[in-house]
């Protein structure tokens, strides 16, 4: 499509007529893939004489196209762009880039980002050549643009990666230090010098974010820089247009070159701020010497202009704070801070501690975002507030007692200046910085004397009044700093009752900050109470269908309010059943909102944030605490099936943990698995062969209780067929070479659950798991990885001992699977415990495994084999037994949580504590119910009924030390089925009493 063709398509994707808009659209779509039409539409860009409003479309479509097709993202993939012409669109965008307006330079540098990320440096090596050569041009806007695009690429860059770095500096510094020594000797720049100045900061800053390049070195190369960073940190903002907007003001270019200089003053702070640190060419003496004292000086004069009202953007406050906290370790730094210490401490940095102007506009005219940026960490990085709370906190932490005496006696003149004035005339605000920096400080106070001793005194007489204050402020500072010292051991405990007493009425306040700040303190108050009676009498008032906590819930998106639930419902467990069925549905409600809302902001949190965290984490926690009323789950799995069925796909990757536990949970605890969750197992199926292998730990669980306890409908339903979907999980990851053993080791573990409870039932499936598990066997090196799947054969044997067998010998691998067998219970360690098969799981499974032989006919297991099974089996009970005795007189539970089979080997974490927990709590992986000394007693005695030449020439050729296990195992038998047979009585008596 020629020139003029495809100018005329785009302006009728502008018409106000839809039929011409569709077509139009059709149109591109027909033609995007045809020779030079990428071309065509950089043409249009950059022609002058087309109109502003059909460039912009053009650049619109172009960086899309760009973006989506100049990397093809599968690596078999072919890409849709010709190799003309890419190359065509790279010998052009870069002149492009200069001559375009703003506007669509803002769209091309999107798309020439994409193009330098997949092609420099192997696809594009004349790059840096050009960039190179046009340094040396007049007209550098353009130029320094591509660099900076270019040099951002290897911002964060580490080891090998970040070499191409290195030859950019050595290729364009030396350039870019000319450009910048000859804009700042321009005697009256204009905004357009400021653009200038502000890109080779920007460079520079890329260059040297996480490492200082060797060039950069270089004596005379390095403080020819530092030289010019501090002119233009000397020099004064210019007055002449600059914005009267704060809004437009604060991101006024000149500004911005102060702050991106500040920025990498810090970087280099931390780089060459301790002259012990070895450089090449003692670049950090070099540093603290002749530049350290300049800068430092000269943040101090960018912050003075505060002291008198004059401006200073937040942003540049920040910075020039954080240096300044940096430099107070540094001694050569803080002899120049001290004696205008009291000065920055006492008229600069509390000022910014104090409630200001721009917040009571805030407060007042959109509270919502007041909260927000309250308790927004992002926030911080950018709030001079936070910056002066820092630099305090690093004061005192540093530069200790005599500076916090200092500022806590000028602490304490405010709170006797606010006492002692009338009501109109109270310096509402001094109070409000006054708590603040008391909070900021509450950890180093509480260990320090004598403040420690006067804490709980200070906050009676100095914070107790305030949550009656008439200044919404300072009741919201007033429950912020009693929940930060609700941690205190009060000598009197009516105060903690006060305070708590206050904190809950501020829930209830008609102001939205002191609310969600009252509930927040709450938490700590819930933590910190040793006595919960204390809070018992008032849960019905913070849960109930009123509850506040509930509306603040739907009325902001604040992650500390659904803490402060989710540490209720941890604390009371058990106690919130009543609740339950409210509490998860308004969890849930505060889950969706955030995803929803996460989803629509561009740049929004994942759903990993602690938000979503908090709202899972609390669900889980009232289930495990409605566990005993089974009945109360039919009415929370409705609100909670939608979560599991979405937060199971690649959207919950980030909570993929939580959501798994829910489903554990709601599998088990329930009297019965509904269709409803059964409709999941596709999707942790699905999920596990695309890209959740490293949680199959954690969906373990869950597919266990599926199979054990919803054992006929997995084995009959065939739409969908779950036989087959666990097979072609199980059967993908165990012969996926690529997998190491420890990520596959969840496998076997379910295939034992599969014969375990469908015995007799399965018999197509045992031959092609057992020429899996043998496959996987022969290349496995971890020892723990073999056990499970020499337990695996132990099962099959279980659930049929002669049809196993003959897969075995079918195979021709039985002598060597039995071989391997026998040699693993054999070996010791020098305390005589076993290298293998450590948990009593492990010991029961091999146990029945190798009973199930002794059944089977003489043809079938020769006499010399059965001999030696059986000496096996008597070892294997013997320390069995003793294990389970030593477990029982500990009173502890198993390590390994018997009959668990969720736990690996020592050291493993691979599951979640709280996975770990219910393991243990739901017994999941069950064992064979059979207990392996009756079942060894009845199986000799059938031997000795059916075949009785057998049954003496097995027992008469044992040694004496055998016929002594034999006994043994034999006396404990019977003593085992006294105590099943009485364990059974005594579950009939509390069925028949309850």
């Amino acid at each position: 499509m020629d020139f003029q063709s495809l100018a005329i398509i785009l302006r009728g994707a502008l018409s106000p007529n839809s039929d011409e808009r569709k077509a139009a659209e059709e149109s591109l779509n027909q033609f995007q893939y045809t020779p030079q039409h990428l071309v065509r539409l950089l043409q249009i860009i950059v022609d002058g004489s087309t109109d502003m409003a059909v460039q912009e479309v053009a650049s619109i479509l172009y960086k899309n196209f760009i973006a989506k097709n100049w990397s093809p993202h599968d690596p078999g993939e072919q890409s849709k762009i010709l190799p003309g012409d890419k190359e065509m669109v790279r010998q052009n965008v870069l002149i492009s880039v200069a001559q375009v307006p703003s506007l669509l330079r803002v769209q091309l540098g999107e798309s020439l980002k994409t193009m330098i990320y997949a092609d420099y440096p192997e696809k594009w090596p004349t790059l840096l050549r050009w960039v190179k050569h046009n340094l040396l041009d007049q007209q550098v806007s353009g130029v320094l643009f591509v660099l900076r695009i270019l040099s951002r690429k290897y911002e964060c860059r580490l080891d090998e990666e970040r070499a191409p770095v290195y030859h950019i500096v050595e290729e364009t510094f030396p350039h870019l230090h000319s450009i910048f020594n000859r804009l700042v000797q321009i005697a009256n720049p204009s905004i357009e010098v400021a653009e200038l100045i502000k890109l080779i900061c920007k460079i520079f800053w890329s260059s040297i974010y996480l490492e200082i390049p060797k060039k950069l070195f270089d004596p005379n190369v390095f403080n020819a820089w530092l030289v010019l960073f501090l002119n233009i940190l000397e020099r004064p903002v210019p007055l002449v247009g600059q914005p009267t907007d704060p809004e437009i003001r604060k991101s006024w270019e000149w500004w911005k070159v102060k702050k991106w200089i500040v920025r990498i003053l810090n970087r280099l702070s931390l780089w060459f701020g301790d002259v012990k640190l070895q450089t090449p060419d003692n670049e950090a003496q070099t540093f603290q010497e002749n530049y350290a004292g300049n800068f430092f000086e000269c943040h101090l004069n960018l912050l003075n202009v505060l002291r008198g009202g004059c401006y200073l953007p937040d942003r540049v406050t920040h910075l020039v704070l954080q240096y300044l906290s940096n430099s107070i370790s540094k001694s050569n730094m803080y002899i120049l801070l001290q004696p205008r210490l009291d000065i920055v401490l006492f008229e600069i940095i509390f000022p910014l501690m104090c409630f200001n102007d721009n917040d009571q506009k805030l407060w007042e005219e959109d509270p919502h975002e007041y909260v927000r940026k309250s308790y927004d960490v992002i926030e911080d990085s950018y709030s001079p507030r936070a910056a002066a709370r820092d630099f305090v906190t690093e004061l005192v932490r540093k530069r200790g007692i005599k500076n916090l005496q200092k500022f806590m006696l000028f602490i304490v003149e405010i709170f006797k200046r606010y006492e002692e004035a009338a009501p109109e005339y109270k310096p509402y605000r001094q109070k409000d910085g006054a708590l603040f920096a008391i909070g900021t400080l509450c950890y180093k106070l509480k260990h320090t004397e004598p403040y420690k001793s006067d804490l709980e005194l200070m906050l009676v007489q100095h914070v107790f009044p305030e949550f009656s204050c008439p200044v919404g402020h300072l009741r919201a500072k007033a429950a912020w700093i009693a929940g930060e010292y609700a941690h205190l051991n009060f000598s009197d405990p009516n105060n903690f009752r006060k305070a708590l007493h206050f904190v809950v009425a501020g829930v209830h306040d008609p102001d939205l900050p002191v609310r969600v700040d009252s509930v927040c303190a709450l938490r700590t108050f819930v933590d910190a109470c040793r006595d919960l009676n204390e809070i018992r009498h008032i849960l019905p008032q913070l849960l109930d269908a009123h509850s506040e906590i509930y509306k603040l819930m739907n009325e902001v998106e604040n992650g500390d309010v659904v803490f402060t639930l989710e540490t209720i419902v941890y604390k009371f467990g058990v106690e919130m059943a009543p609740y339950a069925h409210r509490l998860c549905h308004n969890l849930a409600a505060a889950f969706w909102k955030y995803i929803n809302t996460a989803e629509d902001d561009d740049d929004g949190d994942d759903p990993g944030s602690p938000v979503a965290f908090g709202c899972l984490r609390a669900i889980g926690t009232i289930i495990e605490s409605i566990s005993h009323l089974p009945h109360l789950f039919v009415h929370i799995e409705p609100t909670l099936v939608p979560i599991m069925r979405r937060m199971l796909t690649t959207d919950g990757q980030e909570i993929f943990k939580e959501v798994t536990e829910i489903v554990s949970f709601m599998t088990f605890f329930p009297p019965t698995i509904s269709m409803e969750m059964w409709s999941l197992w596709p999707l942790m199926m699905e999920a596990l062969l695309d890209w959740a292998i490293d949680f199959f730990p954690n969906i373990l669980v869950s597919l266990d209780n599926y199979i054990s306890r919803s054992t006929a409908h997995f084995l009959t339903c065939k739409d969908p067929d779950y036989q087959q979907s666990l097979w072609n999980m199980i059967s993908s990851v165990m012969g996926d070479e690529s997998l190491e053993d420890g990520i596959i080791e969840p496998a076997p573990k379910l295939i034992q659950v599969l014969f375990q409870n469908s015995k007799g039932q399965v018999d197509h499936w045992v031959e092609p798991y057992i020429r899996i598990t043998i496959k996987r066997l022969r290349q496995t090196e971890k020892p723990y990885l073999k056990c499970l799947l020499i337990q695996v054969i132990a099962v099959t044997l279980y659930y049929n001992g002669s049809m196993t067998l003959n897969i075995l010998q079918k195979l021709g691998v039985a002598t060597e699977i039995f071989n391997l067998w026998f040699e693993m219970l054999g070996q010791t360690k020098k305390s005589g415990a076993q290298v293998n098969f450590k948990r009593e799981h492990d010991k029961k499974v091999c146990c029945l495994g190798l009973l199930s032989l002794l059944s089977l006919p003489a043809d079938q297991l020769p006499e010399e084999t059965l001999g030696r099974i059986f000496k096996a089996i008597l070892d294997l009970l013997v320390v069995y037994k003793d294990q389970v005795a030593a477990a029982n007189e500990e009173e502890a539970e198993d390590d390994d949580n018997m009959d668990g089979g969720l736990q690996t080997e020592e050291g493993d974490e691979a599951d979640s504590n709280r996975i770990i927990k219910l393991a243990a709590q739901a017994k999941a992986f069950r064992a064979i119910d059979e207990d392996p000394f009756i079942l060894f007693m009845e199986t000799i005695k059938a031997m000795q009924a059916s075949d009785q030449l057998r049954y003496q020439s097995l027992t008469q050729n044992l040694d004496f030390h055998y016929q002594a296990l034999a006994d043994s195992i034999a006396q404990h038998a019977e003593q085992r089925r006294v105590e099943i047979d009485k364990e059974k009585m005594e579950k009939e008596s509390t069925t028949v009493a309850s």
